[in-house]
């Protein structure tokens, strides 16, 4: 057992003096020279900036950019709908959720989905009033704004088992933060959150968890975070949109390889003020199994959900007629063997 403890502890601390795109390097996952593929018809690119440290392949991806031929890369904080920023063309790609992306599309938002990222960030957790999510009927479920991801997530899971979401469910409208505290004195009765919530409700011992789309189905079949992009740029920019959605998935495989790191840098940035919340996350989600996951089932199984709970009228060949270009995350499957 010391051999081996002490080989990791070098590995670690010898790792830990790189940058994570040295890192990829070392792993086999730095940019290769492809003779076919021509320079980026852009080197500066945008990417947006909220607050879930689930997104960390997205933040990890800036290394891996500016070793890829990028010489801007940068982060733009958003306020408000993710799909609303893409489409106004206030940054050029952003991980959103897949709830929000169908809502955005059918919406007219000028966005399309290029990939699948991961599956599992949302979490449901309850009061002990709560047992079941056929008990949520007359409960109050917070969310941050109605029309939210998070809204419609829940919509769509109360609609499972049967219940109006419209009828059944009280909405209330918190912030995040907010929503925590009032799950912990028992003036809410439910909260969907996403990282680093669950993690800091897990340790503070608050609520319990009523669904986790990790583990329980339908849930846990499909992705819950989508790479998404200004279909504007995608059209001008169709070399340098693979190489950022390359990158992307790329930094998907460091946050499995290398969780420690990736927490640090989460942190040293401002995307995460927990470092422990965060390595957990990382340790916990599923981020390495892109490839096995189809993230257009994905579109079709979240618009077909909205549609039936009126949240959406478009059906789902529309969306994904209209919101889906699956060409580099197909390409990107066969060139990124694992």
């Amino acid at each position: 057992m010391r051999p081996q403890h002490a080989s990791q502890s070098s590995r670690r601390r010898f790792l830990g003096g790189l940058t994570l795109a040295g890192t990829a390097g070392l792993l086999g996952l730095h940019p290769r020279p492809v003779a076919a593929e021509p320079p980026p018809e852009t080197t500066t690119v945008r990417l947006s900036h909220v607050p879930a440290a689930c997104l960390a392949p997205q933040y990890v991806a800036e290394e891996l950019l500016l070793a890829d031929g990028f010489t801007s890369v940068q982060y733009v904080k958003i306020v408000g709908a993710t799909s609303k920023a893409v489409a106004a063309g206030d940054v050029d790609f952003a991980t959103n959720d897949a709830l929000a992306f169908v809502m955005g599309v059918d919406a007219g938002d000028s966005v399309v989905a290029l990939a699948g990222i991961h599956m599992g960030c949302f979490e449901l957790f309850a009061t002990n009033r709560v047992r079941s999510v056929r008990d949520l009927k007359g409960r109050t479920v917070a969310v941050p704004f109605l029309g939210s991801g998070r809204h419609a997530f829940v919509a769509s899971m109360v609609a499972s088992v049967g219940l109006d979401p419209q009828k059944d469910i009280p909405w209330g409208v918190h912030s995040p933060a907010e929503s925590m505290r009032l799950l912990a004195d028992e003036k809410i009765d439910a909260y969907l959150g996403w990282p680093p919530d669950p993690q800091e409700l897990r340790a503070k011992k608050i609520g319990h968890v009523l669904v986790d789309t990790k583990a329980d189905r339908p849930w846990s079949q499909y992705f819950c975070c989508l790479v998404t992009a200004n279909r504007e740029f995608v059209r001008k920019h169709p070399v340098a949109t693979k190489r950022v959605v390359r990158a992307i998935l790329k930094a998907a495989t460091l946050c499995v390889l290398e969780p420690e790191q990736v927490g640090r840098l989460l942190v040293e940035k401002g995307y995460a003020a927990h470092y422990d919340y965060a390595v957990q996350m990382l340790q916990e989600l599923p981020y390495g199994r892109w490839r096995e996951y189809n993230p257009e089932e994905t579109v079709r199984f979240y618009a077909l959900r909205l549609n039936e709970v009126g949240m959406i009228k478009s059906t789902p060949q529309k969306i994904i007629g209209q919101g889906t270009d699956w060409r580099f995350f197909n390409e990107l499957k066969k060139e990124l063997k694992e």
